[in-house]
């Protein structure tokens, strides 16, 4: 049983996963399409980590603004997260994102990643800082029951 962190943005989909005791977060891979619209493979390639890895719920950051105000990007997150539930069958649990983008290029500037090379990981670890973030407050806050997990979609 594992969690599956996801950064959903309009050409990528950076994606991690836990490990079997809901501890760490680690990343695997980037899903990139040509076209922000185009989300059959990306939505097929996503089932078939959810086989791989034996992924039983979803945490997909939700890219509110600075103000905690909801721009498009979180209309179209949440249209994402609408169609991985019908499509998996999985709860998708909403993860507020702001600065996992900043933070994911700080860790890299400090592990001494080239700014050329930056673009092809910052996906990856914004889902690894998404989902991280969701399980320390889980660990944090109990087993994550029902009423817990209500708590943490918004």
């Amino acid at each position: 049983m594992r969690i599956m962190g996801l950064d959903f943005g309009s050409k990528t989909v950076g994606v991690a996963v836990s490990d079997p005791l809901l501890i760490t977060a680690q990343g695997i891979e980037i899903i990139r399409r040509k076209e922000e619209n185009k989300l059959r493979r990306t939505l097929a390639r996503i089932e078939e980590l959810i086989l791989e890895y034996d992924v039983t719920e979803i945490v997909l950051g939700l890219p509110r603004n600075m103000n905690a105000t909801e721009g498009e990007r979180v209309e179209l997150t949440r249209e994402f997260g609408d169609k991985l539930t019908r499509r998996t069958a999985l709860p998708v649990t909403y993860w507020d994102e702001r600065l996992t983008t900043v933070s994911a290029e700080r860790t890299m500037m400090e592990a001494g990643i080239r700014r050329e090379e930056r673009k092809s990981h910052v996906d990856r670890i914004a889902a690894v800082l998404i989902l991280q973030g969701f399980l320390d407050c889980r660990k944090n806050t109990g087993n994550g029951t029902e009423s817990e997990k209500e708590s943490w979609k918004e």
